[in-house]
């Protein structure tokens, strides 16, 4: 009988002392044989490059764990590039072996996201022993102390409570992304959590349970508090380092790129008293003509359309600077892609709107809509954020009232728009009335655009919002 199923059988004897000179040789040790026999193809699975040049993402959060199955066009994780957030899908069957970052990391273009087994299969693998070469061993105990493990281990247990510790299922970490977000709005580790969910998947409940769990363990008892105890601000406070987020990191190196451009402001007055006026009975007739669904005109479809516009009489500002050649040049660019700056939890973002010289204010409303949706939850897609030609910044939801807007490298024209206010002026004749009035404050390339241009297209946008009706005549 060999060594193997000499053991084996010894094993399955209860209160069996094994005598040193029959237990396996310093030379064997357990090895893991499947009862499927296949052949591995293990794949790496490169991040692709997914556009603008961007050479790495931020891993936000993993759809999948080892051992997980997947198929063609299963999600896999959710990356942050300095752009967009976008889900990364397997190009494979099969299973998954290794992923290569942890959430948080910086995923490298063109290097493994993660190691599937495009012919693997998940099987239950039994240990048995086996018989090794001397020179593959691992280490081993003399046998008297192997002898005197395997009588303990073999001997009448000693009663336990029957009551085993639950543990989380391999599967607990694959849960929808609210639950994850919960998870990290708590600094709650996922795969801590016990789920209930199929296959072990952990629920929002399941999260909000081990909180009310952790709470109590925590919890210190009662105690009387004297006059000595310390109290928070004596605690000691020291500083700590927080990274930069990829929308952090792509804002540090576009601004330190724009600021080597010479810039120039030029800032002026917008009376919005005609434009109210207009918006409350343009608002007004949508709400009766298409109800609940419609959207609701702000200011700002009026001044990107009126920038439009004005754009077509000065196309300098719609262009951009190439400094690739031998010698600098001009690129004059016929799309008006005037990007808008939304502010959202995980930095600015400056999505753009395509072609606005074709579109009505409706259309520039319903994409301004969808694309502040869009940027607030972080799903913009590349395509979104790219080929931009114009800037316009409506800091003025916020406050303040002139800004001094920074360039984006890439173009040679950016827009401000400050808070409206309410301010006393004299009317034609002489009277004091109430003026809803903002400032529109513009940057501009001065190596290429001068004071004097600025001026006449930012009094061309003025008229236009000023005198809705001007706009309207020079539409196309």
């Amino acid at each position: 009988m060999s060594t193997a199923r000499t053991l084996s059988a010894l094993l399955r004897r209860p209160n069996t002392i094994l005598h040193p000179s029959r237990l396996p040789s310093p030379q064997t040790h357990l090895r893991y044989f499947s009862h499927a026999q296949r052949l591995q193809a293990i794949k790496p699975f490169l991040l692709a490059d997914i556009g603008e040049g961007i050479r790495e993402c931020e891993v936000i959060q993993w759809f999948i764990q080892p051992g997980t199955r997947v198929e063609q066009f299963d999600k896999l994780c959710e990356v942050q590039s300095d752009k967009a957030s976008v889900e990364i899908t397997s190009r494979y069957d099969g299973v998954v072996k290794k992923l290569h970052y942890e959430p948080g990391d910086m995923a490298i273009v063109g290097k493994p996201l993660v190691d599937i087994d495009v012919d693997g299969e998940i099987t239950d693998e039994v240990p048995e022993v086996a018989e090794t070469p001397a020179d593959q061993a691992i280490p081993s105990q003399p046998r008297a102390k192997a002898a005197e493990i395997v009588a303990e281990s073999t001997s009448t247990p000693s009663p336990v409570s029957s009551t085993a510790p639950t543990t989380p299922s391999r599967h607990a970490s694959l849960a929808t992304p609210a639950v994850r977000r919960v998870c990290r709005e708590f600094g709650v580790d996922i795969t801590k959590v016990t789920g209930t969910g199929k296959d072990g998947r952990v629920l929002k409940e399941d999260v909000f349970k081990h909180l009310d769990e952790s709470d109590s363990a925590s919890r210190p008892a009662t105690t009387p508090i004297t006059p000595t105890s310390a109290s928070p601000a004596s605690a000691s406070l020291e500083e700590t380092t927080v990274p930069l987020t990829g929308i952090q990191a792509a804002m540090f190196r576009t601004m330190t790129a724009s600021l080597q451009i010479p810039h120039f402001l030029y800032s002026d007055e917008l009376n919005l008293t005609p434009l109210t006026s207009l918006r409350h009975t343009l608002n007004a007739s949508l709400a009766r003509s298409q109800g609940s669904a419609f959207i609701k005109l702000s200011y700002l479809p009026f001044i990107i359309k009126s920038v439009s516009t004005m754009l077509h009489t000065y196309p300098i500002l719609n262009a951009r600077v190439d400094t690739t050649g031998p010698k600098p040049a001009v690129i004059m660019r016929p799309s008006h892609n005037i990007g808008v700056a939304v502010d959202t939890p995980q930095g600015l973002v400056v999505p753009n709107i395509k072609n606005v010289q074709n579109l009505s204010i409706l259309e520039i409303a319903a994409e301004l809509q969808r694309l502040s949706t869009l940027a607030r939850a972080g799903k913009l897609s590349p395509a979104d954020l790219k080929g931009g030609t114009i800037t316009v910044s409506n800091i003025g939801n916020i406050g303040g009232t002139v800004v001094s807007p920074v360039i984006v490298p890439s173009e040679v024209c950016i827009v401000g728009i400050g808070k409206g206010r309410t301010v006393p002026a004299f009317d034609e004749s002489g009277n004091v009335v109430k003026r809803l009035v903002a400032n529109l404050s513009w940057s501009a390339d001065h190596r290429v655009v001068d004071g004097a241009t600025v001026a006449r297209a930012a009094e061309l946008v003025r008229g236009g919002v000023e005198a809705p009706g001007e706009l309207l005549v020079r539409l196309k």
